[in-house]
C-alpha cells in the first residue's frame, strides 16, 4: 500500500518522520510544490520523496494534514478517490491574527492559542470532510494529540495510543497497521459517527489527552 501526505506543516512533516524512522516510504506534497520540499525530504532521509499534491493524492492510502481553513479548496479540487483511503487528520480550527477581535474574545476559551473553533453548523468535522472527498473511504486518525507525540510511541514504561475510526473496516484495518508500524498502540473508536467527534480537537471528549498502554 502506498502512501501520500497531502500537507507539509506540523502534522505533515512529522508523520513523514515518523514513517522514515520505520523504513515506511511515503509522498508528501504541499501546493507550492515539490521543490519547496527539497530541504525538508533532504533532512528526513530516502525512504520519503516530495510530489506534487495530485501525486500523493494518487497514493493507496493519503493523509489530509491541512489546515481546516484549506481542506475543501485542496480536497475537493482532486480527481476522483476510486475506494482509496483518506486519513482525516484535520481539525475544526482557525488561526487567528494576534490583533483580531477573535484573538481577544473573552468568550473563546481557545483565544490564548491563537486559535477558534470553526462553525461546523451543528455537525462534525469528519462529516464535512468526507463531501470533499466523494468515493474515499474516510478514517479519521492521527488527529487527537499534539504533533509531537508522533514521533515518541514509548513513553513511562508503555506504548502511546492512537485512536482511529471510520465506516470501512478494511479501511480501518490499513490504518491501523500504520499505526502498529511506527510503533502505538491502536484503540478503535468505531465508526466516524461515534469516533470522529470523539477524538477531534478542540472539544472531542478523547482529544489532548495522552493515553499509555502498559
Amino acid at each position: 500500500m502506498t502512501i501520500g501526505i497531502i500537507g507539509s506543516g506540523a502534522l505533515g512533516s512529522t508523520f513523514a518522520r515518523a514513517l522514515a524512522k520505520n523504513g515506511i516510504p511515503a509522498t508528501i506534497s504541499n501546493k507550492r510544490g515539490p521543490e519547496s520540499l527539497a530541504s525538508l525530504v533532504q533532512e528526513i532521509g530516502p525512504f520519503i520523496k516530495a510530489g506534487t499534491v495530485e501525486e500523493a493524492a494518487g497514493a493507496d492510502i493519503v493523509l489530509a494534514a491541512i489546515r481546516w481553513v484549506d481542506a475543501e479548496n485542496v480536497l475537493s479540487s482532486l480527481p476522483a478517490w476510486n475506494g482509496r483511503i483518506v486519513i482525516d487528520g484535520t481539525n475544526p480550527v482557525e488561526f487567528l491574527a494576534p490583533d483580531s477581535p477573535d484573538a481577544k474574545d473573552p468568550n473563546n476559551p481557545l483565544a490564548a492559542y491563537g486559535l477558534k473553533a470553526a462553525d461546523l453548523g451543528g455537525r462534525y468535522s469528519s462529516e464535512i470532510v468526507k463531501q470533499y472527498v466523494p468515493g474515499a473511504r474516510v478514517v479519521k486518525a492521527f488527529n487527537h494529540n499534539g504533533v509531537e507525540a508522533l514521533l515518541e510511541p514509548e513513553v513511562a514504561g508503555g506504548q502511546r495510543v492512537l485512536f482511529y475510526s471510520g465506516d470501512d473496516i478494511a479501511a480501518k484495518a490499513e490504518v491501523r497497521k500504520i499505526i502498529e508500524a511506527i510503533g502505538f498502540f491502536p484503540v478503535d473508536l468505531g465508526s466516524l459517527d461515534v469516533g470522529g467527534p470523539l477524538a477531534s480537537l478542540p472539544f472531542g471528549a478523547l482529544s489532548s489527552h495522552n493515553f499509555i498502554k502498559i
